[in-house]
């Protein structure tokens, strides 16, 4: 039995019963990083040492019998998450030298689990992309490929690293962050699942910020059950962060079994968009019908503010990013670049610490915040946000959840689209609505293109009823039954 092909459940059941030990199966995974990641550079900074450490302690949980659904697990975490101790970098060169003195609310309560780090996985600089390729630290490689082809692919973005780690079974499980579908992007591009929980489901606290009303912490793994159980783990309020829900947190692998029976599912006529292509129309037809087979009632319903939905993102969000990057100033901490005065310093360092995209997008933020475009552009987008909210509230009156593709297409190539910003921004236009309306929605890998690669479909659900979109997620991955596996793998 490899200990790299299991699934987190099936690891702990295999940990509980002394099959294997926590350190047999971290130190499978530190060797299968130190051969494959200099390929793929799915992480920026890796932590073998401190691994085994943690391995060690789970294995004496075990032997206690105080052990959990994740003790022993080993995981790779965003490098967007502080991590006490450990270099903490937003794949940005301005954080290159940050490490942090204190740990993220979601990565101690994994640790508390008795979760194992592995590393830093690679993203795109501060969270903003959509292909991985905007890392200050390189761009990560798709473990899957196109049929007859070795073209390097993306991984999706921005949790392209923590995706291609899962993927080529660098690691059980993964955390990432979305902002405007930057798990559920990349998930759809691997062949994996993963969930945005609802806005405010997992603290935001020590999570190096893009766009405070969206940035929301999930899981990354290679399925539906292992994002339920790791979810589990990450969810919680919070005292330190103001938009942390005061919710309990439900039993989410409870819902697993449910199945859809009884449940109306909308599909929204917006998301038939003008040159969709045929391959990602016709897998979601597919998963309309293993819906119905299952006993669900298909209702189609309008979500009718859907189409200004990234313009209303690419405003609010660049303005958001703005005002949170004002902090990386060479002052502090992070990078600084010395200049003739202060005024100087700031700009040597900021020139010099952040990438093109990342430039971009503070100074598309910066703009619309200004004098004379605050009420033009910012005040309307959040204008338009509100109504995109009310279409979903309107539109959950009538269905438990709504079935929509995740992306527009399958991975593409290293390269393929960085010239044109715009067509990169397309990437997230079926993943940003819920993100403006705070909703959860979940990838699940449903099938394969005709070169091969993987596709996904979304499930969105209602404020705090991620019980729901996994029930539903659990019902389409068991339907669709998605066994193929990326050709660069650990073994």
């Amino acid at each position: 039995m490899s200990l790299l092909n299991l699934t987190i459940a099936g690891a702990a059941q295999a940990l509980a019963a002394k099959k294997f030990s926590a350190v047999e199966l971290t130190t499978a995974h530190n060797n299968a990083i130190a051969a494959l990641n200099p390929r793929l550079n799915a992480y920026i900074t890796v932590t073998p040492e401190l691994a085994l450490e943690q391995a060690k302690a789970a294995d004496a949980r075990i032997a206690a019998g105080t052990a959990g659904p994740l003790t022993g697990i080993p995981l790779a975490i965003k490098d967007l998450f502080c991590t006490a101790g450990v270099r903490t970098t937003a794949a940005s060169k301005i954080l290159e030298p940050f490490v942090p003195p204190y740990e993220s609310t979601v990565t101690r309560q994994l640790l508390e689990a008795g979760t194992v780090c592995l590393g830093k996985a690679n993203l795109d600089e501060f969270a903003m992309g959509s292909s991985n390729i905007t890392s200050g630290y390189g761009p990560v490689e798709n473990p899957w490929k196109r049929n007859g082809s070795d073209a390097k692919l993306v991984p999706g973005g921005s949790s392209g690293g923590s995706a291609a780690a899962v993927a080529a079974r660098l690691a059980l499980g993964a955390t990432g962050t979305d902002t405007g579908g930057s798990i559920r992007q990349p998930a759809s591009f691997t062949g994996l699942a993963g969930i945005k929980p609802t806005y405010g489901r997992c603290s935001r606290y020590g999570i190096v910020a893009f766009a405070s009303s969206l940035d929301q912490a999930g899981p990354m793994a290679r399925t539906v059950e292992d994002c339920a159980i790791l979810l589990g783990a990450m969810s919680g309020f919070d005292t330190h962060d103001s938009t942390s829900a005061e919710r309990a947190v439900p039993d989410f692998t409870a819902a697993l079994s449910r199945g859809v029976k009884g449940l109306r599912i909308g599909i929204p006529a917006e998301y038939r968009m003008d040159g969709m292509s045929a391959e990602i129309a016709a897998l979601w037809e597919k998963g309309i019908l293993l819906l119905r087979e299952q006993g669900a009632e298909i209702i189609d319903i309008s979500l009718p503010h859907t189409k200004y939905g990234l313009a209303v993102y690419y405003i609010v969000a660049p303005a958001e990013a703005s005002s949170n990057l004002a902090r990386y100033d060479g002052v502090r901490f992070g990078k600084r670049v010395d200049g003739e005065d202060l005024i100087d310093m700031y700009e040597r360092t900021r020139a010099a610490g952040f990438g093109a995209e990342v430039k971009r997008r503070i100074m598309i933020g910066t703009y619309v915040l200004s004098h004379g475009y605050y009420d033009a552009y910012y005040l309307k987008a959040q204008k338009v946000r509100n109504l995109i909210l009310r279409d979903f509230n309107n539109a959950f009156d009538k269905v438990d959840a709504i079935l929509t593709p995740t992306a527009p297409s399958a991975a593409f190539g290293l390269g393929e689209k960085m010239d044109d910003p715009v067509t990169m921004y397309l990437n997230d236009v079926f993943t940003v609505p819920a993100s403006l309306a705070g909703v959860p929605a979940m990838s699940v890998p449903a099938g394969l293109s005709a070169e091969g690669l993987p596709l996904g479909l979304q499930v969105i659900g209602k404020h705090f009823d991620e019980e729901t979109v996994f029930a539903v997620s659990a019902a389409l991955e068991r339907a669709a039954g998605f066994t193929a596996l990326p050709s660069v793998r650990a073994e």
